[in-house]
């Protein structure tokens, strides 16, 4: 007789375990101690050293500006990975409207948001969760989260969206819809950042109607010991590119490769939405945009929550490749070509596939 296998224990929320007042946080949310002495607090983080670009796009309408902004771009997504942009075009009460809708569910009792839950053991990744320890440390990280696809709205699963608060799906809704022209935009901007014609990165992803749209909305509650903890260990996205919003409360860091390298935390810019690069667009742009390895710190006294929207390529429709115009004239292709889903199973789960030799070297 097969013996019985036990299912794993669900990881706790988070949330929960900070409610109940306890001074040390569990050991499976300690980071290893090759990581700790880059810890802190995020509040009381020493942001003085470099800080990473502020892009303006309100000059992109002009001719003279719009020089400035392709080349303000180009130079953030090569030595930085990421940018503050600003003048972007979404709306503040939009964006007011989204905040105060995911600070809405998270302010739910548990009980009520676990209606919304996730079983990544099933497949059903949408919803609210807790992260697995399914990293190379098997630590946990200090935050629960809600994930769901916002973008095209013919794939979107509204049976998965919160119901409550009430304006969660309309304004969640017309944001998409704005990320997705700005998407556009940005992917023009750092098209001709390249010397390529500004609709060449867009295409390479899958066109208009083939780019999708997944919202993240990060919870990190407070942390007895921030000194010890993650709420996002450090990664790099898999998306072409991530935009970012979050609600005041500083803990971004990214890792700034100039010099020695070292770890910056992000400044709070007023009504501006962070760029992440991502792999894919690192992929395309042959190693010359950089996809950003970045982390998240926590804190003592305040919730920080952000809003992370990843664009991605469609799964098996496209093949991921550097373009052909940076490629040759003594350029080789640094990346082998793969679809998203290749490059998706063979980062998540470590899975060996074809490699050049500058992935090899960037591996090691």
């Amino acid at each position: 007789m097969a013996a019985k296998i036990t299912p794993p224990t669900p990881a706790p929320r988070v949330e929960t375990l900070a409610a109940s007042g306890l001074a040390t946080i569990p050991s499976e949310f300690v980071r290893p101690e090759s990581e700790r002495h880059h810890l802190a607090d995020a509040l009381n983080k020493c942001t003085d050293g470099p800080e990473f670009p502020v892009v303006d796009l309100g000059e992109f309408s002009s001719e003279e500006g719009r020089r400035r902004c392709v080349e303000a771009a180009r130079a953030a997504a090569e030595e930085w990975g990421v940018m503050h942009i600003v003048n972007h075009g979404v709306p503040e009460e939009l964006i007011e409207r989204v905040r105060a809708a995911g600070k809405g569910f998270f302010d739910l009792p548990v009980e009520e948001k676990e209606k919304y839950a996730n079983d990544q053991s099933t497949g059903k990744i949408q919803g609210y969760g807790s992260k697995l320890a399914n990293n190379a440390s098997g630590r946990l990280e200090w935050e629960d989260y809600f994930f769901h696809l916002v973008f095209p709205p013919a794939k979107a699963d509204l049976a998965v969206w919160p119901a409550v608060p009430a304006d969660y799906i309309e304004a969640t809704t017309l944001f998409a819809e704005e990320l997705r022209r700005l998407a556009t935009k940005m992917l023009c901007i750092l098209s001709l950042g390249l010397g390529v014609d500004g609709g060449e990165l867009e295409a390479a992803l899958g066109g208009q109607d083939e780019l999708l749209l997944q919202l993240k909305i990060n919870y990190y509650p407070r942390c007895p010991q921030p000194e010890l903890a993650l709420g996002v260990e450090a990664h790099t996205d898999v998306s072409s590119l991530s935009f970012i919003l979050h609600n005041g409360v500083p803990g971004l860091q990214v890792f700034n490769n100039g010099g020695a390298g070292r770890w910056v935390t992000a400044a709070v810019v007023p009504n501006s939405i962070i760029v992440h690069v991502g792999d894919a667009l690192e992929i395309l742009s042959n190693g010359r945009y950089h996809s950003v390895l970045h982390r998240g710190l926590v804190n003592r006294e305040k919730v920080r929550i952000s809003w992370a929207v990843f664009c991605e390529p469609p799964r098996e429709k496209v093949v991921l490749r550097p373009l052909p115009e940076l490629v040759g004239a003594g350029e080789a292709a640094r990346f082998a070509p793969r679809t998203f889903a290749e490059h998706v199973e063979r980062k998540l789960f470590k899975k060996v596939g074809p490699t050049t030799g500058a992935e090899a070297a960037a591996a090691n």
